[in-house]
């Protein structure tokens, strides 16, 4: 079959069908392309490398990472014996232990044989206070649509007629034990085009949820809109978020009947909010009784001030060139600033008071790798100050540490190292775009490079989301301890340097991420680490995106490809599931004048026979409600029509992830390893594997 690249005809799309997700004749390729790829590299290396990485993926010795709810520290648990995981708790006392004891409050793997569900575990939202009632997050097979449930945590049991809502992309808040504020897509005309709520219900027990009251309903071309109640104000207040897109907002403040008043900020802000102060950052410039504020940075107000229309800000943090803020919360009346300084994690205290903010340092932090602090409780208002610090590096397996306000961390477990690190190291390097921006790269691996270094190469490049440098088991495991080499590419788009860097890659400018990407390949060679063929890449989502233009746009750079769950056709993805929610990161196919520069972007339309494509692996999981696996069916279709090596890979449940339980995910990733190693012609240690 001949299949011409489509630029001029972008709807003629012959293998439309494989969109359809569980069509008989769609399933019935994706399960002859399972067999073959498994069959190709499914052997004894494959099936050892997959037994060693869910060996790690479920060591009894792992850190258990909690949370507290009231009195309890929560914790969700899989191992071997229970893959879909177990929901547990202890108290904190008994958490300092080396061996705590744990209370189980509901095994997963015995509710789904109960009931014949495929469930996975998304999480639960308990009764502020008590906290001996939850709504259970349950999804069938790993996809973001949940089955709501109220369950009793003190008597044990789903509560006879209690709260039930059908599957559904959305959430819930308490209001108080017989109301929930309810942020869901079920029901007729709840859904925005993209798949997430559209109204907000305020539902009372023994009522249906037909009947609820809606107190806050959006335009179904919006993003979605959901909804929290403010425990921290002294009066009853209700947070109303009404997303335009995935990056401008309306914030509202109102009560249980819906919301009152707009916050007279921009649409573009992040923002975050305690009693009666205000922290915000704006994506673009803002200007304020005369002043402009520069994108990132964050600005702390009162919102009682903010309400009557004053201006008057303060300066809490200022960006710089490559000094950029990557998160803010509050905890216990202390704003937590967590900094990129030239990728270095920079961590301070804010303190807000009627004489101004007091301003400190977090002690006894990492000045290097990967350093995540989050509150231990999740409750902002029964939180007492103690924070969770996760510290980890590529060489360096995570650890997890509390502090007190004033206290340095006191370090409470530190995860098992998963392989063996000797012989390498860390460093960090610089590409030079097409451009001519200074693009930033992490690389592990063996200190003298040999010029012939089998790479393993990633990156992202969207949606502001930073890439770091952390301590990844199954590179370390199926690749570094094996003698190759390790890179992480800070490319534009993400948000390693705030919003002027993710700003630089969106758009139209997806196509300098991408080229981004590209140089610090070239650069890798010009280095003398590796050499053309060598270099194996993979990306997931928004960076398969990045793989699959990698393919078409820079084939000479690759030696191998591995593109998952990937967004790939760029004239129909803001139709499939929550594409549309993706428009303002991407530009809309259906303008003309969005087209014009994403229909070079879309690989599905750029692909054209007689290239010296390398050989990719596109793998996609059938439950990803999130991106749909037409993208990754389709483009393997193609490429296999026009004679390329193009395999493919699809489980049936997972999300949008690589498996629903660590077994599965061990299973997605070794056959990726597999496929990279053999495509660039790496054997390592394969006569005793």
């Amino acid at each position: 079959m001949s299949v011409k690249p489509t630029l001029d005809a972008p709807d003629d799309d012959p293998f439309l069908w494989l969109e359809e997700i569980d069509g008989a004749r769609a399933l019935a390729w994706v399960d002859e392309q399972n067999r073959a790829t498994l069959d190709r590299f499914g052997d004894t290396v494959f099936t050892a490398d997959w037994d060693a990485l869910t060996a790690i993926l479920d060591r009894p010795d792992r850190i258990p990472f909690v949370a507290r709810r009231g009195e309890w520290l929560h914790n969700f648990w899989t191992d071997a014996a229970h893959p879909r995981g177990l929901w547990r708790r202890t108290t904190l006392e008994r958490f300092r232990a080396s061996a705590p004891d744990w209370e189980v409050i509901l095994d997963i793997d015995a509710l789904a044989r109960a009931e014949s569900e495929d469930w996975i575990w998304q999480g639960a939202a308990t009764l502020p206070g008590s906290h001996d009632r939850a709504m259970l997050r349950l999804s069938r097979g790993g996809g973001d649509a949940v089955v709501l449930r109220e369950y009793d945590l003190t008597g044990g049991g789903f509560v006879d007629d209690g709260f039930v809502l059908p599957e559904a992309k959305g959430s819930i808040g308490w209001l108080d034990r017989d109301t929930l504020l309810v942020s869901s897509a079920f029901g007729d005309d709840r859904a925005t085009r993209s798949g997430y709520p559209r109204t907000v219900r305020v539902w009372h027990r023994d009522t249906a949820i037909e009947e609820a009251d809606t107190v806050c309903r959006i335009a179904p071309e919006m993003m979605g809109v959901w909804a929290y109640c403010d425990r921290t104000r002294d009066d009853e207040a209700v947070w109303y978020i009404e997303r335009h897109d995935f990056f401008a907002a309306d914030i509202r403040l109102g009560d249980r009947s819906g919301p009152k008043v707009t916050l007279d900020l921009p649409r573009d802000i992040s923002s975050d909010i305690q009693g009666d102060w205000v922290a915000a950052m704006p994506r673009e410039p803002w200007t304020l009784a005369g002043t402009t504020y520069a994108p990132g940075t964050l600005l702390g107000m009162r919102l009682s001030a903010l309400l009557n229309g004053d201006r008057n800000v303060s300066v809490l943090f200022e960006p710089g060139p490559r000094r950029a803020l990557q998160g803010f919360f509050w905890s216990d009346g202390r704003l937590l600033l967590s900094i990129l300084d030239h990728l270095r994690p920079v961590h301070q205290i804010l303190t807000p008071s009627d004489d101004g903010w007091r301003r400190g340092a977090l002690p006894g932090l990492p000045e290097t790798g990967v350093v995540a602090v989050s509150r231990l409780d999740l409750e902002e208002d029964e939180g007492d100050g103690t924070l969770v610090v996760n510290a980890q590096d590529p060489i360096t397996p995570p650890s997890l540490a509390l502090t007190e306000p004033g206290a340095a961390p006191e370090i409470l477990r530190r995860a098992p190292a998963a392989f063996d690190t000797g012989g390498l190291a860390v460093s960090e390097h610089e590409a030079v775009s097409v451009d001519g921006e200074r693009i930033p790269y992490s690389q592990v691996g063996p200190a003298e490079p040999t010029g012939d270094a089998p790479v393993h190469m990633t990156g992202y490049g969207g949606f502001q989301a930073a890439q770091r440098p952390y301590y990844n088991s199954a590179l370390g495991k199926l690749w570094l301890e094996r003698g190759g080499t390790g890179v992480i590419a800070q490319i534009r788009g993400g948000g390693e340097f705030g919003p002027a860097w993710h700003e630089a890659g969106r758009r139209a400018g997806k196509r300098l991420a991408h080229d981004d990407f590209a140089a610090v390949a070239a650069d890798l060679v010009a280095r003398g680490v590796t050499r053309l063929g060598r270099i194996a890449a993979e990306g997931g989502s928004n960076g398969g995106l990045l793989i699959a233009n990698m393919l078409t746009r820079y084939p000479d750079r690759f030696g191998a490809l591995f593109c998952t769950i990937p967004l790939i056709d760029m004239r129909r993805y803001s139709r499939l599931l929550a594409g549309a929610s993706w428009i303002a990161e991407y530009g809309d196919p259906d303008k003309p004048e969005d087209w014009a520069f994403l229909q070079h972007l879309s690989a599905y339309h750029t692909a054209a026979p007689g290239q010296d494509y390398p050989p990719i692996l596109l793998a996609t999981a059938r439950r990803d409600d999130r991106v749909h696996p037409g993208h990754a069916r389709k483009m393997a279709a193609k490429l296999q029509a026009m004679g390329y090596e193009a395999c493919f890979y699809e489980p049936a449940a997972g999300g949008h992830g690589y498996g629903k339980d660590s077994r599965e995910r061990a299973r997605f990733t070794a056959l990726g390893y597999r496929f990279l190693r053999e495509s660039i012609g790496w054997f390592p240690n394969e006569d005793t594997a």
